[in-house]
């Protein structure tokens, strides 16, 4: 004998448990689509500028700290931050016309112009390099690094 009551309606509690996990599971999946979908509009021409430049002054560094200062190991590193020290004002349109963003930049170009003419010869020099292009980077992030 069973005590199975045969009027009874099976419970729905499945359904709305499956119901909603599949919601959650959608709504994270679009949540992610929408973020990846702001994130591809963002312009990473400035942070990927910045990561480049950061890149060649590391490899001054290890230069210097392995004994290989001479022009020809520091010189392709020197001409890259001259390059991209050009892109700085198109890297961060907004900052355009702001004194203290054009002084900092101009001075980064006259530091870079001065190490290219002139590239260090011995690991003293470049070190002192290297210290003035830091500089010069430390007088910009001072005012608009986030």
């Amino acid at each position: 004998m069973s005590n199975v009551d045969p009027n009874r309606r099976p419970s729905n509690f499945g359904r709305y448990l499956f119901l909603l996990i599949l919601g959650l599971v959608l709504g994270a999946v679009a949540t992610v689509m929408a973020l990846r979908a702001i994130q591809a509009r963002k312009d990473h021409f400035p942070e990927s500028l910045m990561h480049v430049q950061q890149w060649h002054m590391g490899q001054l560094k290890t230069d210097m700290e392995q004994h290989h200062c001479n022009a020809t190991d520091v010189l392709p590193h020197l001409q890259a931050l001259r390059m991209t020290s050009n892109d700085l004002e198109a890297a961060f349109p907004d900052l355009r016309d702001d004194q203290r963003f054009t002084t900092a930049s101009t001075a980064m170009r006259a530091a870079m112009d001065k190490s290219v003419s002139n590239p260090p010869l011995t690991c003293e020099g470049l070190g002192a390099t290297i210290k003035e292009i830091g500089e010069t980077c430390k007088g910009c992030h001072q005012d608009f690094r986030n």
